[in-house]
């Protein structure tokens, strides 16, 4: 039942497609994610609502914390920051799916005043599948070992390499490097990938 909800929240992440050879920039824009979002009030489970190492639900009116023991418990935050995705840090690579977190007034909030910040957490399913793995078709980052295929303008999106998501893998990221030019000759085409390696090396399947 969770792999289920989980499938759910997750969107296609579009990452910019650069053929080899190509003489156009690379976007600065961070890779996406899920935009999703949290319960508007903290469980009390903790100091700080979805802090590192909480637990979320998944469920019809969105995200709650809770016990990471509870039945309920589907996910847990291996990263939180304050502030917006597009000028945060990004979150690990093997992140499943970020919730977006809304600036919120709430009784016996985080900063002792009523108060939860903007900001966004990082999440893990607690159980498979996880999209963030390499090769597993989803997740907020494109990584090393994540396979593409061309979605037009430009653009490719992630899925499974193993085949069985809706569109068969065309390329699968070889290499992370600082400049196009430090990929191997036989590298296809450039995946943005953001971070201190920011081009992803793919060759074709």
């Amino acid at each position: 039942m969770r792999s289920r909800r989980f499938a759910g929240v997750l969107v296609a992440v579009a990452v910019v497609l650069l053929p080899a050879g190509c003489r156009t920039p690379s976007s600065e824009a961070p890779a996406g994610s899920a935009r999703s979002t949290a319960s508007p009030a903290p469980s009390g489970f903790g100091t700080r609502f979805l802090a590192v190492g909480e637990c979320s639900s998944f469920g019809t009116a969105g995200f709650t914390e809770v016990p990471c023991t509870s039945e309920r418990a589907a996910a847990r935050v291996i990263a939180r920051y304050d502030g917006t995705v597009a000028d945060g840090p990004l979150c690990p690579a093997t992140t499943d799916f970020v919730l977006h977190i809304g600036a919120q007034r709430a009784g016996g909030g985080e900063d002792g005043d009523g108060t939860i910040p903007q900001g966004y957490a990082c999440m893990r399913s607690l159980e498979p599948p996880h999209p963030g793995d390499p090769g597993g078709g989803g997740g907020p980052r494109t990584i090393v070992g994540d396979c593409v295929y061309g979605s037009g303008r430009g653009e490719v999106r992630e899925t499974a390499c193993d085949g069985s998501g809706r569109r068969k893998p065309q390329y699968r990221v070889v290499r992370a490097v600082a400049s196009r030019d430090a990929c191997p000759a036989s590298t296809a085409l450039y995946v943005q990938l953001g971070g201190e390696h920011p081009v992803g090396c793919a060759r074709r399947l």
